[in-house]
């Protein structure tokens, strides 16, 4: 397929993103949007090919769909509500043309799914490998925002979903597994997850919760963010942490730690939120409590009421 060149490929892309009334968009230095009376929230996430997704494995529409998802889940980790996002992309010469064109389908298909419109970036080549970085700003009521620095002693800890499943997922891709229809549900919600906008926003409506992320690293090491911020310790009872039946059956088929790839497997994008218990009767959403929030410092893990000895490790990225 023959390449439209750069000016080329940005008219492609301003044709899958209408600019929204009152803002201007791709065509200028920079962006303008309508004075803003809230808080503004603003984010940017970074996917390298080969370190975030596989181009053999993955195709440019769930690469695309990925690069604006995790940035959305930001906007939604503090209960905002998302305004616009910005994408630079690097392209090396075989990831040009159609490749690109296909990647923005899918950026534009979650982009559309929650009326997040793209309004600028910048585009150059690649070496090599493929590099996106999406800005996303977002809103909400002035302070209003949830932190990761608010846990206080005696909250539950929640998510918002089954954990591991992105893991599973990965790890089917690594090891060539059959693609059952286990597997497929479990490389799906790898590939292409979904930022939990709605849950976030009520969340911060119910004006119950003190401290919130979203899972991207394994809440291992998320919830240490939160402690960390927050100056409190936490006991998370390893029972309690849901998993999705895809992923027993997968773990219990293949022999996998499923245990493990739900604390520190990451990339789930559901939310961690602490609040006091009585918030789960109050929410038009089903979320899970795995924990509460202590006095001490770090994170005891317990199963069964008893200590876990093994040490849980979530994602690091150096």
């Amino acid at each position: 397929m023959k390449t439209r060149g750069e000016f080329g490929f940005i008219d492609f892309i301003k044709e899958h993103f209408p600019v929204p009334d009152n803002f201007e968009g791709i065509g200028d230095d920079c962006a303008i949007l309508p004075p803003q009376q809230e808080e503004m929230l603003f984010s940017t996430d970074l996917l390298m090919e080969g370190v975030h997704f596989l181009r053999n494995e993955s195709s440019p529409e769930d690469v695309g769909w990925k690069a604006a998802a995790v940035n959305l889940s930001d906007i939604a980790a503090m209960g905002g509500e998302a305004i616009a996002t910005f994408l630079s992309i690097a392209l090396p010469k075989d990831a040009q043309g159609e490749w690109a064109e296909r990647f923005i389908e899918g950026y534009a298909q979650i982009s559309k799914l929650y009326g997040v419109p793209l309004l600028g970036g910048d585009t150059t080549s690649s070496l090599r490998d493929i590099a996106a970085n999406v800005g996303v700003m977002g809103k909400c009521p002035k302070g209003t925002s949830i932190k990761r620095s608010g846990a206080a002693e005696g909250d539950t800890i929640f998510v918002t979903g089954p954990l591991g499943d992105s893991a599973g997922g990965l790890q089917a891709i690594l090891d060539g597994e059959e693609r059952d229809q286990d597997i497929k549900v479990l490389i799906q919600r790898h590939k292409r997850p979904s930022p939990r906008m709605k849950e976030g926003k009520q969340l911060r409506e119910s004006g119950m919760v003190n401290s919130m992320m979203d899972i991207s690293d394994g809440i291992a090491s998320d919830l240490e963010h939160i402690l960390e911020l927050s100056g409190k310790g936490a006991t998370v009872e390893l029972e309690r942490i849901p998993v999705s039946d895809e992923l027993r059956r997968a773990g219990e088929k293949y022999g996998w730690n499923v245990p493990a790839m739900a604390v520190g497997g990451g990339e789930d994008f559901e939310l961690l939120f602490t609040a006091p218990a009585e918030i789960a009767e109050k929410l038009g959403f089903k979320v899970y409590p795995i924990g509460k929030i202590t006095g001490g410092k770090g994170i005891t893990w317990t199963k069964e009421g008893k200590e876990v000895e093994w040490e849980i490790k979530g994602f690091k990225h150096f």
